[in-house]
């Protein structure tokens, strides 16, 4: 007989290797994320993981999204994705202080046969634009920038985003550190404020998903 009060079960077992990686490429990105994906490997830019780029698009779907702000632009990767989601109405503000960065992502766009006014980069510190940008008129927020302004992020997050919008953290498990309680790193330390800062913030509803390097998305309410 099972003992009711154990929580170790056939079915909460941890996901292994296998398991995972068999759920990040359940839903294989398009040709042209790859040709991105392939692009930033060369380039030695860091991206998004294939489970990454289809919960993007998943959410951008689920909330209409017709404008969104990135902060990370990166290669382009998660842009696609989420212009893949919102569709072709839609408009992608993205932010990011390195230009050279954002040339490789319009390259990117330009490629996939999307206009230029649907794509608005911005070269530049993230927490120097964000404040410009008017209150409530984003769907979506996606947040990958410094590690150590995701608190700021946050909070321009919930100031940018209309009731019903979400606001996405990426890299919210950050190298298998922020589970553990002795790693007291400076960008460990910030995420688990930032995840803390969503998780108290009342407007917020969130969920936690093991995707990529972890990925929070909270609806405001």
């Amino acid at each position: 007989m099972t003992d009711p009060s154990s929580n170790t079960t056939s079915s909460s077992l941890p996901l292994d290797a296998r398991s995972w990686g068999y759920a990040e490429d359940f839903v294989r990105p398009d040709e042209r994320i790859r040709d991105a994906r392939n692009q930033a490997v060369e380039l030695g830019i860091e991206t998004i993981s294939n489970g990454t780029v289809a919960a993007l698009r998943f959410l951008a779907r689920m909330v209409q999204a017709k404008a969104v702000v990135e902060i990370g632009t990166g290669s382009g990767v998660s842009g696609l994705a989420l212009y893949e989601g919102m569709g072709s109405e839609g408009i992608i503000t993205s932010i990011d202080p390195q230009s050279d960065r954002q040339a490789t992502a319009r390259k990117e766009f330009t490629d996939a046969g999307i206009r230029s006014n649907r794509i608005r980069l911005i070269a530049g510190t993230p927490l120097d634009v964000l404040p410009k940008l008017r209150d409530g008129a984003y769907d979506l927020v996606f947040i990958n920038g410094d590690k150590l302004e995701y608190v700021e992020y946050v909070a321009q997050a919930l100031r940018l985003l209309r009731h019903g919008g979400v606001v996405v953290l990426h890299d919210a498990l950050w190298q298998n550190k922020v589970a553990d309680p002795d790693n007291e790193d400076d960008e460990t330390v910030i995420i688990r404020e930032a995840l803390a800062a969503v998780e108290q913030t009342e407007e917020f509803t969130s969920l936690l998903l093991p995707v990529g390097d972890g990925l929070l998305a909270a609806i405001k309410a």
